[in-house]
């Protein structure tokens, strides 16, 4: 049985975290989507808030759970028995990060990262760019599921 990990910050969940979520539900037998948690940033939502948006968010996917962890992504990896990290794709400004990060990863241990390029409906997307349109009133209706729209709305009233 194959189990991968898609981690990241998640806040807020968008679309464009589903595609690569939902693409990688369909590739591996079980999924967990695994929210960083990182001490010295203040997000928007909460570890809690976002997990909770997660679950809804994946609730169509059967073999995708969530989880949050902090430090070392490979010790998660390797305390829940994960044998791949999954990481989509915008831009050749994501691939030069993403594969060092990924080369760091193999040179601690032996977890493989995969990559998935996004579906370019969702190439421009970001947690931070629908944050900061949605704080100033823009329409993000397109860019995240609706429930995630209405906490955005409550956060920035």
């Amino acid at each position: 049985m194959t189990k991968v990990v898609c981690p990241g910050s998640f806040d807020p969940v968008t679309n464009g975290h589903l595609d690569i979520i939902g693409r990688a539900s369909r590739l591996f037998d079980e999924v967990v989507v695994a929210v960083l948690v990182n001490e010295s940033k203040r997000g928007l939502f909460t570890i809690d808030e976002r997990l909770e948006l997660l679950d809804r968010a994946t609730s169509q996917f059967p073999n995708v759970s969530t989880a949050s962890f902090n430090g070392l992504l490979v010790d998660f990896c390797s305390d829940n028995g994960i044998s791949a990290i999954v990481k989509g794709l915008r831009a050749v400004t994501d691939f030069d990060y993403e594969l060092q990060m990924a080369q760091m990863n193999s040179s601690l241990t032996e977890v493989d990262t995969l990559f998935i390029p996004t579906t370019p409906e969702y190439s421009f997307l970001a947690s931070s760019l629908v944050k900061e349109v949605a704080k100033h009133g823009g329409d993000v209706s397109r860019l995240v599921p609706d429930f995630v729209l209405t906490e955005l709305k409550a956060k920035y009233a």
